[in-house]
């Protein structure tokens, strides 16, 4: 299980492309916690997008809100 207590693993965008070219906009829209298992992860998002791509992935080292 997780614990949504303490800081996240991992953020959630929604990232959007024009074409498979563009690097697209990326929005954070939640965060993720690994289970202790390490089997999953424990999701929680402010929005759900309707279109583009949800990428899960660790915070950069300089993300002062990690």
């Amino acid at each position: 299980m997780s614990n949504n207590s303490k800081k996240p693993t991992h953020y959630v965008y929604q990232v959007s492309r024009k074409d498979a070219e563009d690097k697209g906009h990326w929005t954070r829209i939640g965060a993720a916690w690994k289970h202790q298992d390490n089997e999953g992860f424990t999701l929680r998002v402010e929005a759900m997008p309707l279109s583009g791509e949800l990428v899960v992935r660790t915070p950069l080292p300089d993300d002062a809100s990690a």
